[in-house]
């Protein structure tokens, strides 16, 4: 395929992706909101944990919990016995951690770019890469299951096997960089639909 040629067919996608998100945008908790810690809070409760078992346990977990501050000072059991029925426990207990990481070593404050966000427990590069572009408009390159498919049905149509490696540079050349936020959300809910 030659440069032209993929440059129009990337046009092509991003053209795609936005119209069916204005169309078709899903409207959840965390997506109104650019707090740092609940996008974090979100974004772990989210991990390997469809949206409709979170919408519900989000806000909860929010209100017993508001701040880094309010979880990092909890007691572990407490955490728990709020995480309960999302699965997964050791996501509590890292997204826990993470809180005393923000509240003690970083002075209240969470770090920003994807390299940073690594450096937290439970935290690789998807993860770490939809906080810094959902938290902070960060334009990380980042591949979650919609995002993966969304790719793999536009540009792989009719290949199997297809490694994520390959994806990193479609992700990176379609990224917006003046919004990371929404183009990541419409991404999402784009791969999302073609699950239906």
């Amino acid at each position: 395929m030659t440069s032209t040629t993929m440059r129009r067919e990337s046009d092509e996608f991003r053209e795609r992706v936005w119209q069916y998100y204005r169309e078709n945008s899903r409207d959840f908790a965390w997506r109104r909101t650019y707090d740092p810690y609940e996008i974090v809070v979100s974004e772990i409760m989210l991990q390997q944990t469809q949206t409709s078992r979170i919408e519900k346990r989000f806000p909860e977990f929010l209100q017993r919990f508001p701040t880094f501050e309010a979880l990092a000072e909890a007691p572990l059991r407490k955490v728990l016995e709020a995480w309960q029925g999302i699965g997964y426990n050791r996501r509590a207990k890292y997204l826990q951690r993470i809180a005393e990481m923000v509240v003690y070593d970083y002075d209240g404050e969470l770090p920003q770019t994807p390299e940073e966000l690594k450096k937290l427990p439970g935290l690789g590069e998807a993860t770490s890469g939809s906080i810094a572009a959902f938290a902070f408009q960060y334009p990380a390159v980042f591949i979650e299951t919609n995002i993966r498919r969304a790719y793999l049905y536009w540009f792989f149509p009719e290949e199997e096997n297809v490694r994520d490696q390959d994806l990193y540079p479609l992700v990176a050349d379609t990224v917006d960089v003046r919004n990371p936020r929404e183009w990541y959300y419409a991404l999402q809910d784009y791969g999302n639909m073609l699950t239906d």
